[in-house]
């Protein structure tokens, strides 16, 4: 037997099909050995090829950051080097050294991602392969409208996974019809080994918090688990005279028989500010101003309240080795109040000048989604099936108010202290929509698995009813759609190398009509369709990985025709984005890691209003995005890891007509770690400095059909202290 960085292994190879072998690939680094929030200690395991069930997770890659597999939407848990796609999965261990409190902090490791909402903003959107992918586009083991609005929270994660291009077929279609990618999160369990975790942290200007994590199993054969997740914080941020106040807490209970796995989850997530909110900055002229400070206040006035409240139940059963029935069932409810939208600087002039609107809002969203289906395996002769029927409903109630608008003109080099409105009482319904669907997929399996071929068909339903104040239906919507895929992996070479290709369609509800002077007001239009061809080779280095991607993904747009007093809309345009991505990650030796990697594209629009802009470059299309991140385990100071990451951008246009330029950027961050004992009981000190030299700078585009930017973060250092109070030796008794 042999043993390497403090784990014993009986093999260093994972069997996957005869004659296949893969190098073992656990996260066996010194200061990954030492992390005292490492509670789990990982078996041998044998692993086949396909589909991992529900209540197995994905062993990390080298490194620890990154997972060898993801979840592929009906498919379930699919190792990286099987699943012809480009996706990411990051790892809680990622998660507690960046000190990332949300989604995007995690996010912000993909070279693919950009963000559209300037940092620290009461939202969260991104643009994944150049395409809108709104925060409540985020699903939870598979399923939408259960993440909480607003920032999603990450304490309570184990896996973050981006999953790039459009996969109506697997995921079904997203509540805003996101296309760019699918990103979904894999909630914490517990683990064999008892573990519970105490932190305090500090952000700056004043941010101070606490964060608990404890979990264990129960039972003779620790069939039963029970993980609780919890975070506080409140003070000062970066913003200029804001405070901001976070409220989580989650528990997840879990089950794993022989047969049946079952898990419960349920969250609680508040997050208030008051003292101002990050803007976004829309440009009125033909010049584009220097990017102010980012700690400048421009709504200094504003106060808001985001609340949460969910709960997610799943259930898998096998009946036997090839035939197994899944079931989800969650609810989320949500609500909003304060100054949460429209924080825009409009019309910025070449010196900074603008006119502003304040508008007090009220609003919810309770959603309800459900999922069940069947995986069955069986063989044709030499040929191997899996073969998954799926279907899946989305019910969600949303109501708003807005009270009457304060005015206002500022500048954003040295703004005023607008006035901020009241907030309505209460916010009547304004919409029903229900997305429902129906999902077939076959994966068959040649030589061995040398050869994997996925095809599958998914018939979506869109459903919307849209009421005035009073109640009364004003709108109706009632479309549906089929949308393909067909992918394929081959490993000629053996399983460190696959070449995949795929062909998916995304699928967002169209546009309808709402300009009262067109010729067809009032016209709804048929989902729009959007296509992604994908070629892609991954190659497993045994302690890191790449994957190097070629797509093309085109998206209809809507377009005026005729004349302009009044004009038709109709669905002919197209906006298209061709890239080239390359993503690494794991060990380069055994005290470097690395992650990261480079996204080029060509970002056109090809089909516009009366041929005006054809081949313009798309709006908010940098030909180039890079991150690079690097991990060191020190030699002379045992368990000390420094860390860095280079994120880059290079210029992209705010307008159509390619007029409004935004100039490309980069930011450099640092940060140490350092794992230690004290009193006997293992602590980890964390510090982290993102955008170290504090540049100022336009950091993204918000919308496509409107001149507006978002911003750079300020400089922000974060410190943590975690202690680790419960080991091995805790296994069979209470916590301490």
């Amino acid at each position: 037997m042999a043993k390497k960085r403090g784990f014993s292994l009986d093999s260093r190879a994972w069997r996957l099909a005869p004659g296949l072998v893969l190098p073992l690939m656990l996260p066996v680094s010194g200061a990954w050995a030492q992390n005292a929030e490492s509670t789990t200690t990982l078996q041998p395991v044998t692993v086949t090829a396909g589909s991992i069930a529900d209540g197995e997770l994905p062993q990390p890659y080298a490194g620890g950051q990154v997972s060898q597999g993801a979840r592929l939407g009906l498919m379930g848990n699919q190792d990286v080097m099987d699943t012809p796609f480009n996706v990411t999965s990051y790892t809680s261990e990622l998660i507690q050294n960046q000190q990332a409190r949300t989604l995007a902090d995690v996010m912000a490791n993909d070279p693919s991602v950009r963000f559209t909402t300037s940092s620290g903003h009461a939202y969260e959107n991104f643009r994944i392969r150049g395409f809108d992918v709104n925060q409540n586009d985020v699903a939870i083991n598979g399923m939408y409208g259960l993440a909480p609005m607003g920032h999603v929270p990450v304490e309570f994660v184990e896996r973050v996974e981006i999953l790039k291009g459009p996969n109506a077929l697997f995921s079904g279609m997203a509540p805003s019809g996101a296309v760019g990618g699918t990103v979904n999160l894999v909630p914490k369990r517990a683990g064999d080994t008892p573990n519970a975790t105490f932190g305090v942290n500090w952000q700056a200007d004043g941010q101070l918090g606490t964060t608990i994590d404890a979990g264990r199993r129960f039972g003779a054969g620790n069939q039963w688990g029970a993980r609780i997740n919890g975070a506080f914080s409140d003070g000062a941020t970066t913003l200029d005279g804001q405070s901001k106040k976070r409220e989580f807490l989650s528990a997840g209970l879990d089950y794993r028989g022989s047969a049946l796995t079952a898990s419960l989850d349920a969250y609680h997530s508040q997050e208030s500010f008051k003292g101002g909110t990050p803007a976004m900055f829309w440009f009125g002229g033909s010049v584009v101003p220097e990017a102010p400070d980012p700690r400048i206040n421009q709504f200094s006035t504003g106060y808001g309240s985001i609340q949460s409240n969910a709960v997610v139940g799943r259930v898998e059963y096998r009946f036997n080795d090839n035939v197994s029935a899944f079931a989800g069932l969650g609810r989320r409810d949500s609500h909003q109040s304060g100054l949460i939208n429209g924080t825009h600087a409009r019309q910025i002039d070449a010196d900074g000048n603008f006119t502003g609107s304040i508008v007090g809002q009220r609003a919810y969203s309770d959603s309800t989604t459900a999922e069940g289906g069947l995986r069955t395996r069986f063989k044709t002769g030499s040929v191997g099936h899996e073969l998954v029927l799926q279907a899946s409903i989305l019910d969600t109630e949303d109501g708003s108010a807005t009270g009457p608008a304060s005015m206002f003109r500022s500048n954003i080099y040295d703004p005023i202290a607008p006035i901020m409105p009241p907030v309505p009482g209460d916010a009547p319904k304004t919409s029903e929509s229900t997305l429902s669907s129906l999902a077939l997929v076959d994966t068959m399996s040649f030589f061995d698995d040398a050869l994997r071929l996925t095809a599958g068909l998914r018939n979506q339903r869109v459903k919307t009813k849209n009421f005035d104040k009073t109640g009364n239906v004003t709108s109706r919507y009632d479309e549906d759609a089929v949308t393909p895929a067909v992918a394929v992996v081959v490993k000629p070479w053996g399983p460190d190398v696959s070449l995949y290709a795929n062909y998916v369609q995304g699928l967002s509800k169209g546009d309808s009509v709402t300009d009262t002077t067109a010729a067809n007001f009032g016209q709804v239009f048929a989902p729009y369709k959007t296509e992604q061809k994908e070629l892609g080779v991954k190659w497993n280095a045994g302690t890191f990985a790449n994957t190097l991607a070629l797509f093309e993904v085109t998206k209809p747009t809507l377009v005026t025709e005729g004349a302009p007093a009044s004009p038709t809309y109709a669905d002919g345009g197209e906006k298209r984005i061709r890239g080239v991505e390359w993503n690494t990650f794991g060990e380069l030796t055994r005290e470097v890691r690395v992650l990261g990697g480079v996204t080029y594209t060509q970002g056109k629009q090809t089909k516009t209003s009366f041929g005006r802009y054809d081949g313009n470059t798309a709006v908010g299309a940098p030909r180039w995005q890079a991150n690079l991140g690097l991990e060191w385990d020190t030699p002379w100071v045992p368990g000390l890891t420094l860390s860095g990451r280079v994120q880059t951008t290079s210029k992209q246009y705010a307008d159509a007509a390619n007029n409004l330029e935004i100039p490309g950027w980069g930011q450099l961050d640092l940060g140490a770690r350092y794992a230690t004992k004290v009193g006997g009981r293992d602590v980890v000190l964390r510090l982290n400095v993102n955008n170290v030299f504090d540049r100022h700078y336009y950091a993204g585009i918000f919308s496509d059909t409107t001149p507006i930017a978002t911003l750079g973060p300020a400089r922000t250092v974060t410190a943590s202290v975690k202690g680790c109070f419960c080991s091995a030796a805790d296994a069979g008794g209470p916590f301490p």
